[in-house]
């Protein structure tokens, strides 16, 4: 800096006091954890991987939802604003998987081997592909298991029924849990730029 830069920097910091130092207050006793907070451990504490394959069901009968039914569910600790994104149709869908006659045996492997890959490769936004079940024996019969698979897993934290431009009715969005490492990231990247 030149003197003139001194000048005027002395100049504008005429009249500039300290400010007095007070004590910080400690907080003796913690905060209780918000729902996010125990979700957050709660998954983080069941595995890394969150693999389940003998976790998800496969029982005789679930709740029947109906062909043209549009259905969600935002888990605890799931933002609003992002579970808003998520029925709008904000996130692009990173991966798909679609379930068009397949045998329900074969679709709960599909879903489980699906959801385990895109955890796996950090995907957080997917598209499962159901149908509407029209023409099947049960109407609905396949939305319903796919819907009572993501509600019973804890690597799902929220899922909705697709725009009618990815399936309408007949597609489920769902939003998946971090995987660890990418949680890892995120907090040294924040930490970082502190």
């Amino acid at each position: 800096m030149s003197q003139q830069d001194d000048d005027i920097f002395l100049q504008e910091m005429r009249g500039v006091r300290r400010l007095p130092q007070e004590p910080v207050p400690i907080n003796s006793s913690p905060s209780k954890p918000t729902p996010s907070q125990l979700a957050r451990r709660q998954a983080a504490s069941q595995g890394a991987a969150g693999e389940q394959k003998e976790l998800l069901s496969l029982p005789e009968h679930v709740t029947e939802i109906g062909p043209h039914d549009l259905v969600g569910l935002k888990k605890d600790g799931v933002q609003e604003g992002v579970y808003r994104k998520l029925r709008l149709g904000k996130y692009e869908p990173q991966s798909r998987l679609d379930l068009h006659r397949v045998t329900l045996r074969d679709a709960r492997l599909q879903v489980i081997d699906f959801l385990n890959d895109c955890y796996r490769h950090s995907l957080r936004t997917v598209l499962i592909t159901h149908g509407k079940g029209y023409h099947s024996v049960t109407p609905g019969r396949m939305k319903s298991y796919v819907l009572h698979w993501l509600e019973e897993w804890d690597l799902v934290l929220a899922f909705h029924s697709a725009k009618p431009q990815h399936g309408g009715a007949g597609a489920t969005y769902v939003l998946l849990r971090k995987a660890s490492e990418a949680s890892q990231r995120n907090r040294e990247n924040f930490t970082q730029g502190r």
